[in-house]
This record gives C-alpha cells, sequence and structure tokens, in this order.
C-alpha cells in the first residue's frame, strides 16, 4: 500500500481537493466524481460525501492509497 502525508495548514480540506492537492486527480470535479464512485475511505468508513472536511489525524483511502492528514507543527 502508498502511504502520503498531507500537511494540513488549516482547520479542513475537503474532501474532493484534498485528492486534487495530492495529485490523485486534475481538478475539484475529478475528485467529487471519485468521491461518488464509492471508491474513498475516511477513516475505515465509506464516504460519499464529496466537499466532506477532512481534519488533521484522519485516514483517506482509495484502492491501495492511504494519505495521512496531520496538522503542520
Amino acid at each position: 500500500m502508498q502511504e502520503i502525508e498531507f500537511e494540513l495548514d488549516r482547520d479542513y480540506v475537503e474532501l474532493n481537493q484534498l485528492l486534487k492537492l495530492v495529485g490523485l486527480c486534475d481538478s475539484g470535479g475529478a475528485g467529487k466524481a471519485i468521491v461518488a464512485s464509492g471508491a474513498v475511505s475516511v477513516d475505515g468508513v465509506q464516504e460519499l460525501r464529496k466537499t466532506c472536511k477532512i481534519h488533521a489525524g484522519q485516514v483517506v483511502q482509495i484502492e491501495d492509497i492511504a494519505i495521512h492528514v496531520r496538522a503542520i507543527d
């Protein structure tokens, strides 16, 4: 499984934007389509809300890629 560390510089990031920011898609719209397909889970639970707020400490998984979101110290 591929692990990606994402440093969050604000309170939260929307799920579709996170996928774009880590390079898994080219746009927020493409991120929304990925989420809508049911391919994304947050903390082990399937997430279908495209603009779900992702906070530091959460893990987003899509296929064999895990994105660990952490706050900037």
